[in-house]
């Protein structure tokens, strides 16, 4: 006679026990605190009618900073509908440039506010101390100069036109690049100078070089 094979019997997890439990537990949960309440608890449904604003409100012909192309000018500030959202944004021209930027309200995180007289007063202490030579390949520190230009931190300004600075127009004293490094970043600190000193292009120019010590090359030229 063959031997019966053994059949082993497995074991069914009924899962529709368990939900239906968790679930009469959730309801009973439910009912006491609506019983201590007094009152159902109805989640709040907001509808967005227009888009997140930032803190900061400028206002038509403030100076702002647009750090990738230094001061700019509110032209204007506008409005359009895209689906059913009201969306706000500002026209800032940028005349060094001679661009105007769209700006969205909701996106002005990369904007800021021109600085204070404390601030400029800081930078021309900053301008008046010895320039930083570090040893460094040439193709790195103009890296890190362009950067902190693009940063739109005017102390990080000010410390690229201190740090470049060479005390002569002589062009055999300075390379190429390192005269377009050192024009970019003086041309964008002078325009932040004169948006908040509100005086001529020639006296913020006079405080600047009187500060690096190019006063003579000034008066020469």
């Amino acid at each position: 006679m063959p031997k019966k094979k053994k059949v082993k019997k497995t074991k069914k997890i009924k899962k529709t026990k368990i939900i239906k439990l968790k679930s009469k537990e959730n309801k009973k949960i439910i009912e006491k605190k609506t019983i201590v309440t007094g009152a159902e608890e109805k989640p709040e449904i907001k509808k967005i009618k227009k888009q997140p604003s930032e803190k900061r409100i400028y206002n038509l012909k403030d100076f702002v900073v647009y750090p990738k192309h230094g001061v700019g000018k509110i032209t204007a500030i506008e409005k359009a509908k895209i689906g059913e959202i009201d969306i706000q944004f500002y026209k800032i021209l940028v005349e060094k440039e001679k661009l105007t930027l769209t700006v969205p309200i909701n996106q002005q995180s990369k904007l800021r506010p021109i600085s204070s007289i404390n601030q400029i007063n800081k930078c021309v202490s900053i301008l008046k101390t010895k320039p930083k030579i570090k040893r460094t390949m040439w193709s790195r520190r103009a890296q890190e100069y362009d950067q902190k230009i693009n940063s739109g931190k005017i102390y990080e300004l000010a410390e690229v036109v201190k740090d470049l600075n060479k005390n002569t127009d002589i062009i055999a004293d300075q390379s190429y690049s390192e005269r377009q490094l050192f024009e970019k970043a003086y041309d964008r600190l002078k325009s932040e100078f004169e948006a908040v000193l509100k005086v001529s292009p020639e006296e913020v120019q006079k405080k600047m070089d009187k500060a690096l010590g190019r006063t003579k090359i000034s008066e020469d030229a």
